[in-house]
């Protein structure tokens, strides 16, 4: 065979084979393409929940549940399903995250639910207002919010770590539990369980707690705080910070064990 013979024939084959490969390629190309935007998707959420927890979890909770009186859940059905048409944006539900997470809210839009966080109800995120926000940190909250629409509407099942607390076995464990869902962590600092400082540190409030009012116990006065906060302010805060519906939002055992768990902070 002449070499001119030998060139032709493997040149044909490298082409042949070149376009075998290029087919291959073709057809994993959407594939990979999906995989790229999974990897891309997972990577914003990944981000977002950074900045959810930094940012967002004192009032929305530190999985997005929500805190009775404090801001609504951002993981239930009725915010996926109703949320936007009940405030007529014509949107996407992300583009309405966006919105409010970069402009906040001076009020409420459910006062009689929800007061918020302080004034205003919810601080103005984006960094071309005044807050600490990137856009693309904004959007990547709002990615990782959307995130929570499988379990919203029962697509994917909800972590325990989320759900409700209902054994009212042992009082005092199911008073702590309710302290961190009812979002008093938000608030109140209790050594080994939250740091907040809004309202008045915890620790020892069972010792002193019978001493604040004559004639008041110390079981009278905690539950009298959780009911009527306006009550008894503690000097150097200030009143109408506490939510004024925890009698509306718990049930009797829920108020029962906070007071319990509250009475062994001494």
């Amino acid at each position: 065979m002449k070499r001119v013979q030998l060139e032709i024939i493997i040149g044909t084959i490298l082409v042949l084979l070149s376009a075998v490969i290029l087919i291959i390629l073709g057809v994993r190309e959407p594939q990979r393409l999906a995989d790229y935007d999974v990897q891309q998707a997972a990577g914003r959420i990944e981000f977002g929940a950074s900045i959810f927890e930094a940012n967002c979890t004192i009032c929305h909770g530190s999985e997005g549940q929500g805190l009775p009186g404090v801001a609504p859940s951002l993981r239930s059905e009725e915010f996926f399903t109703e949320r936007i048409a009940e405030v007529g944006w014509e949107g996407s539900l992300e583009d309405y995250i966006v919105s409010v997470v970069t402009v906040g809210r001076q009020v409420s839009t459910r006062p009689g639910e929800y007061v918020g966080g302080g004034t205003p109800a919810m601080p103005t995120w984006s960094e071309k207002f005044g807050g600490p926000l990137r856009d693309d940190q904004i959007r990547a909250v709002a990615t990782y919010i959307m995130n929570f629409q499988g379990y919203a509407l029962g697509q994917v099942p909800t972590p325990e770590s989320i759900l409700p607390v209902t054994d009212e076995g042992d009082p005092v464990a199911f008073g702590q539990a309710t302290f961190t869902a009812a979002g008093c962590v938000a608030c109140h600092t209790v050594t080994g369980i939250s740091t907040a400082t809004v309202g008045p540190v915890l620790d020892g409030l069972a010792s002193r707690a019978g001493d604040q009012v004559e004639g008041v116990s110390a079981e009278e006065y905690i539950r009298q705080s959780i009911l009527d906060p306006s009550a008894y302010v503690v000097e150097g805060f200030t009143d109408g910070i506490m939510p004024q519906t925890f009698g509306e939002t718990l049930s009797e055992g829920q108020i029962e064990g906070l007071v319990a768990f509250l009475l062994t902070l001494e």
